[in-house]
Formats: C-alpha cells, sequence, structure tokens
C-alpha cells in the first residue's frame, strides 16, 4: 500500500519544488511527506472498508471461496466501467489518446494506469455499499417541519423594514441653507407634477442611490444613520410623496413603496426549505451510520490509529515486517 502511496506523495512534492523554484530541506521533506502519507493513506483505508463491507454484504455467511467468487465477478464489472467510462475522461484530461503517452504521463503524477483502475474499482464497489445502506430520499413529514420551525423559530423573526424612492441634496454642494432648501423644493414639485419621482433622482439627486432612481431595496427599522429619515420611512403612508425633511447631511424627499410589519415568516412559506433540511440531515445521519456499521466488522490496524476512528495501533514490529509470521 505503501508503494501506492510514496510516488504520489512524492510527485506532489517534486510538483510544489517546480512551481517554487525552492528545493524543500530534508526535515521539512520528512514532515511532508509524512503529512501527505497520512492523508492519503486516510481516504486510502476507508475506500478499502467500503469495499470490503459490499462485498461481505453480498456473500454473508458464504465461505472465502465465495468470497474471492463474488470480488471477482464485481471488480470485473467494475474493471469494464473504468474502461468504457473512466479512460476516455483520463485522455480527455490529459489532452491525448495516445494509452502509451498517458502512461508515461500517470507516471510523472506518481500514478499508472493499473492504480488508477485499483483506485475506481474501490471506488464504484464503496459507492454501491453507500448506495445500498443510506436513504438518499428519506420521507420528512409535516409533524418533523412544525417541530424544527418551532425549535428555530427565532430564527426566522424579521424586524420591520420598507423600501422607499429618494431625493436628496446635500448641504456642502450649495453656498447656504435656503439655496439647498430651495433645490429640493423644485425637485419635489417636479416628481409631483412630473409624476416621475425616479426621473427627478436619476437627473438631480446627490445620494448614493441616485443612479437606481432613489430606489432604497428593503431596508430595516433603525439601520439607517440619519434618525429623520427613519422615523419617516416608517411612518409615513404608502406612496405618499413626504415634506422636506432635514437632517445633518441636507435635505430629502421620500415616498415609502412598500413596508413590512415586523413578525415570523409563516411555517408555511419555509415549508420547502424546513423539508430540505432536515432531509439532508436525515441523509448524513444514514450515511453515518453506514459507515459505523462498516467500521464494526471490518478492523483495521495501522501505524496513525488517531486518522482511522475505530481503528488499532499496528505493533511496528509488523510494519516493519520484523516478524517471519506476518510479512
Amino acid at each position: 500500500l505503501l508503494g501506492d502511496l510514496l510516488p504520489q506523495v512524492d510527485a506532489r512534492i517534486a510538483e510544489v519544488e517546480e512551481k517554487s523554484g525552492q528545493q524543500i530541506s530534508a526535515e521539512q521533506l520528512r514532515e511532508a511527506r509524512l503529512s501527505l502519507v497520512r492523508g492519503l493513506l486516510g481516504k486510502t483505508i476507508q475506500a478499502k472498508m467500503m469495499r470490503e463491507s459490499f462485498l461481505l454484504e453480498q456473500v454473508g455467511s458464504e465461505n472465502a471461496d465465495k468470497r474471492e467468487e463474488a470480488d471477482a465477478k464485481l471488480s470485473g464489472r467494475a474493471r469494464q466501467m473504468f474502461h468504457e467510462a473512466e479512460l476516455p475522461e483520463l485522455k480527455e484530461q490529459y489532452g491525448t489518446n495516445d494509452l502509451r503517452e498517458l502512461v508515461g504521463m500517470l507516471r510523472k503524477k506518481g500514478s499508472s494506469l493499473l492504480a488508477r483502475q485499483r483506485d475506481f474499482v474501490d471506488q464504484m464497489l464503496g459507492h454501491l455499499y453507500i448506495r445500498g445502506n443510506v436513504n438518499r430520499k428519506p420521507e420528512v413529514s409535516l409533524s418533523e417541519i412544525i417541530t424544527e420551525y418551532e425549535a428555530e423559530k427565532e430564527n426566522f423573526f424579521k424586524p420591520e423594514r420598507a423600501r422607499w424612492e429618494q431625493l436628496t441634496v446635500l448641504s456642502a454642494n450649495f453656498p447656504n441653507e435656503q439655496a439647498a432648501r430651495d433645490a429640493i423644493q423644485e425637485m419635489g414639485r417636479e416628481a409631483v407634477f412630473g409624476g416621475s419621482m425616479q426621473a427627478v433622482a436619476r437627473d438631480r439627486s446627490q445620494e448614493p442611490f441616485a443612479s437606481k432612481g432613489g430606489v432604497h431595496d428593503w431596508t430595516s427599522r433603525g439601520s439607517l444613520a440619519s434618525e429623520k429619515l427613519d422615523a419617516q420611512v416608517f411612518s409615513l403612508p404608502l406612496n405618499k410623496i413626504s415634506g422636506v425633511i432635514q437632517d445633518s447631511q441636507g435635505f430629502h424627499i421620500v415616498r415609502v413603496l412598500e413596508r413590512e410589519e415586523a413578525g415570523y415568516t409563516a411555517s408555511s412559506e419555509l415549508q420547502d426549505e424546513l423539508r430540505a433540511k432536515i432531509r439532508e440531515r436525515k441523509i448524513e445521519t444514514s450515511q453515518r451510520n453506514a459507515l459505523d456499521r462498516m467500521r464494526a466488522k471490518i478492523p483495521v490496524w495501522t501505524l496513525f490509529p488517531d486518522d482511522i476512528p475505530g481503528s488499532k495501533p499496528l505493533p511496528v514490529s509488523i510494519a516493519r515486517g520484523n516478524n517471519p509470521a506476518n510479512r
């Protein structure tokens, strides 16, 4: 297994050195190889455990010969799928239709066609184990949705909010206060008699939303910097043009387009969102349980037991091959 992983690790380190133009020191190299090996090892072990679990489910209590027979049959199908589906994608990925050239490219990446095929077979059989043990479309009842809504209700509270149109002149742009007031009043008259407050805003207003016709999208009460504007936006009758509002920045005229009172979003409006959330949680739980069952029946020994839940430490003597009985 280490012979499968180390070439990938060394190829990755060589790629980093080539891109950075710097050679990794011996101490850093050892740490990098160990870290990368552990990462690959964890994924590889889980894939092999899932494959083994699927095969065990197929043969049940049958003897070892039946298990090998099932393994050969299923692996053969997976290898056929590799050549029919995965191999063309690999050729496209590496930009070649020449098999020998592809093999050479894979070798530079620390891999091989045989290694990619083995990984594909493990992944396919592991996928079949998960598919057979995880319900991807669990039912979600209305009572579960209501329970979820009540538990999360505070997250669905909406403060009072409003949308409005605004005309503004900034005092700093005029020689005196009266000149600024005259300008906003003229803009107000034009909006009233011309019928388009947004057109006036785009043409003459002096606030950040002027290019959008002075339209301010949904904004919560209390979030405006100007307290006087905030008070008017949340008290004016809908679709009525306000009088001139003066604050520290200048003069404004607003018209409230929509306003929503504070309150909770109705559960009926959130049913699809809550159903999807509950379903996703059920799938995650089902998958976690499937992996727990897998770990319970597939023993694993490793030099890094902390990396693999439920695994046992592999004695160093065995790992080094010093024990003839375990070679």
